[in-house]
């Protein structure tokens, strides 16, 4: 059964993306020819990154953030190196490493041994990937509870400001999705493709870009692989694409690598 939203970009349900009207077309080579990812920082928020992994490399750093109701925001954060407790932070780290393999990669641990956690530790693990400089946060999870909408709507908008790009799947089923949704995110399907530079752009939402999710071998735990499909394994190939584009442009908004992308789209304008 094909994740939630994948129908958006099967070949006669996608629409062209609306044309940029710039007087030269912006292309692949443009957007990160020769790039690797050097000097941009990408916080995994997840289930902790296995250091080491082959398809992984080093992790440069991290914190692990642990439910604690004697704390006044009700989680600890531990610093420093920690374990992937489920094998799915590995996966997406390894997806993202493939693409960019000279970016710096930070494992921010949310989600414990049943691949679940809590809302507002989910949301601490979104605050310090900003508040710590990181350029870009991959978020293969999302929630549904409205009780979280102000608080996550909030730090979407905080990191829009501070140029922190959030990279959010889509829900694998049809329901609401947070912060997926929120406009300020760039929010990811998986389609059918396998070639990790050839991405949709969709125009209509609820989800804007779709990327390879469907039947990939995956890193996992142990130094291990397995065969995955889901929007979660779509996501981190845009924040790897993320991380080449601003390697090679530095300083660019969240709104200005929307646009790259949408630019670079298999379903963009051709000149």
């Amino acid at each position: 059964m094909k994740p939630a939203w994948s129908w958006q970009f099967e070949e006669g349900a996608l629409q062209n993306a609306p044309g940029l009207g710039l007087d030269r077309p912006i292309t692949k080579a443009w957007a990160w020819g020769g790039a690797t990812g050097a000097g941009v920082r990408v916080a995994v928020i997840d289930s902790g990154i296995d250091d080491g992994h082959p398809s992984v490399g080093k992790v440069n750093g991290g914190v692990a953030l642990e439910y604690d109701p004697r704390e006044e925001d009700g989680y600890r954060i531990v610093e420093g190196p920690h374990e992937d407790l489920y094998g799915h932070g590995t996966a997406c780290a390894g997806i993202i490493r493939a693409i960019a393999p000279e970016c710096e990669l930070f494992s921010v641990r949310v989600l414990g041994s049943r691949l679940t956690g809590k809302g507002f530790i989910f949301a601490g693990g979104i605050r310090w990937a900003i508040r710590n400089g990181m350029q870009v946060a991959n978020m293969s999870i999302s929630t549904g509870r409205r009780d979280y909408y102000a608080l996550l709507h909030g730090l979407a908008d905080e990191a829009y400001f501070a140029k922190t790009m959030l990279v959010s799947s889509i829900n694998n089923v049809r329901t609401r999705s947070f912060p997926a949704e929120f406009s300020s995110v760039f929010s990811v399907a998986s389609h059918g493709g396998r070639d990790p530079f050839s991405i949709d752009y969709n125009p209509d939402g609820p989800v804007e870009f779709g990327a390879p999710g469907t039947n990939l071998e995956v890193a996992w735990l142990e130094g291990g692989t397995i065969e995955a499909t889901g929007n979660s394994f779509a996501t981190p190939n845009i924040t790897g694409l993320i991380a080449l584009i601003l390697s090679k442009h530095p300083g660019l908004t969240p709104f200005q690598v929307k646009t790259v992308l949408a630019a670079v789209a298999t379903n963009a304008p051709r000149r």
